[in-house]
């Protein structure tokens, strides 16, 4: 299954000879077109509150400083977050899968990296929201009975999320274990 958000190819090896899986740092980037995907999102949760503070402003003429003050607290640090934060995303987000686990690295303010043991998964999903179907990525989500969550890996090209979902069902039904 050929990646062209590959950085490096996959290790032949997942750790210690003794079978232990290590963290380490994934090494697939995501596609670059959630940069987009993440800008529009950040887009989506700043501009309507502006848009109403500012049309606030234009009606009711004595509460004007107040509200247009109101929309630069908001719009300003939105404006940063939207053109900061796709690309900071982008730079730390990675994510890997070999035969015996996925491996995932997500967050721009707070990073998780996480080690997914194909042995332990119980659901394997793909997301598609409005905004990831106009980028064509999706979001594939691995699920364990850990108390942690489900690991994601987002912004991956929807056709190869399709194959990667495919893929890990597979190595995950010849995996023995129980999946708990």
């Amino acid at each position: 299954m050929a990646d062209p958000a590959t950085d490096a190819q996959p290790s032949s090896t997942d750790g210690p000879a003794d079978g232990r899986l290590v963290l380490r740092p994934p090494s697939r980037r995501v596609e670059r077109r959630a940069i987009g995907w993440w800008a529009a999102q950040a887009v989506a949760v700043v501009l309507p509150p502006v848009f109403v503070l500012v049309l606030l402003a234009v009606l009711i003429t004595p509460a004007r400083p107040w509200l247009l003050l109101s929309a630069a607290v908001i719009g300003v640090p939105g404006l940063l977050m939207i053109l900061v934060m796709p690309y900071w995303r982008y730079r730390v987000h990675r994510w890997e899968h070999t035969d015996d686990a996925v491996f995932t690295r997500a967050g721009w303010v707070r990073q998780e990296w996480r080690i997914v043991p194909l042995a332990r998964v119980q659901t394997i999903d793909t997301v598609r929201g409005p905004l990831q179907q106009m980028f064509g990525l999706a979001t594939v989500t691995v699920t364990t009975a850990s108390a942690a969550g489900p690991a994601r890996i987002d912004g991956l090209d929807h056709a190869f999320a399709r194959d990667l979902v495919e893929e890990l069902t597979r190595i995950t039904q010849a995996t023995p274990g129980d999946a708990t």
